[in-house]
């Protein structure tokens, strides 16, 4: 298949990468001892590796899966200027990868051209065009959205998932699903999928009010939205189980674990120490009270080791 010619992404980077190399002073210098201090862990997916800790869009896109009232606020605080600023200090920070939307895409391409290298994976379901689209603005990796994945999943459809990961592996881009079942990444194993990685949330959020009253007896308000404290265990058994990298996402279920210092600190230790060492999380950030980028990176060096 031929391609138009794409955004070039590629050789952004590697211009990038020797433009910083070339002005470091040397080894103990400042700013080598700053780059060295930023770094964090990494992994690998396909050919391009990565920081184990890659900054989120829901907060970018006042997604808080809260309320209302926290969505209007995270839009009131992230306009484009902002968005790009907490990139810029993710960056900072050895934070080397943003999984986004398609609608994120424009600012990725502002971000990148303005001098900040960073890789660009998504989350999407659209058409081919669609596809086309997303790898021409340089990202790197398409995940079907996890939301119709287990849809699909449930209604027994889970074979439209693999025709879309054929589309995107023929555009030439990692091939991923996301989820937050971990039936679902059982089942793909199971059929021997051509797939490059999973984004698994630990908590299965959308339950419905059935399933949630067999569960505890009961169904809570608001259904949907509920994090159970056994649900993590069970999906890092299911991202123990393949050996495809995976990417766990709302380790603080969605914020609930953010009101105290030692919550978040147990949620990202209990996640590295029950995950692969090829695995990454993937956190959203809202720090227009602290300096989360930081915080989450210093967690990161802390639990998954420099």
């Amino acid at each position: 298949m031929s391609h138009p010619p794409r955004f070039s992404r590629r050789r952004f980077l590697e211009g990038a990468a020797a433009a910083a190399a070339g002005t470091a002073v040397g080894l103990g210098s400042p700013a080598a001892a700053a780059q060295e201090k930023a770094r964090l862990p990494t992994t690998r997916i396909g050919g391009h590796e990565f920081s184990r800790l890659i900054v989120g869009a829901n907060p970018f896109n006042a997604g808080s899966h809260l309320s209302v009232f926290v969505d209007r606020q995270m839009r009131a605080y992230y306009t484009p200027e902002q968005i790009l600023k907490t990139l810029r200090r993710c960056r900072q920070v050895g934070i080397t990868c943003w999984q986004a939307v398609p609608g994120n895409l424009g600012l990725y391409r502002r971000l990148v051209e303005g001098g900040c290298p960073m890789h660009f994976i998504l989350i999407a379901h659209g058409d081919e065009a669609e596809i086309q689209r997303l790898r021409d603005g340089g990202c790197i990796g398409i995940a079907h959205h996890g939301e119709v994945t287990d849809t699909l999943f449930k209604q027994g459809r889970l074979d439209r998932v693999n025709e879309y990961l054929k589309r995107v592996r023929d555009a030439g881009l990692l091939v991923g699903v996301s989820t937050h079942m971990p039936e679902v990444v059982d089942w793909i194993e199971s059929k021997g999928w051509d797939l490059d990685y999973y984004m698994t949330c630990v908590y299965e959020r959308h339950r419905s009010g059935e399933a949630l009253k067999r569960l505890l007896g009961h169904v809570p308000l608001p259904p949907r939205e509920v994090y159970l404290q056994d649900d993590p265990p069970r999906m890092f058994k299911a991202m123990r189980g393949t050996r495809r990298p995976c990417l766990a996402f709302k380790i603080l279920a969605a914020g609930r674990l953010s009101d105290r210092k030692e919550w978040v600190e147990r949620a990202f230790r209990d996640t590295f120490s029950s995950i692969k060492p090829t695995d990454g999380v993937i956190v959203g950030i809202y720090d227009r009270y602290s300096d989360q980028p930081a915080d989450c990176a210093a967690l990161v060096r802390r639990f998954a080791g420099a």
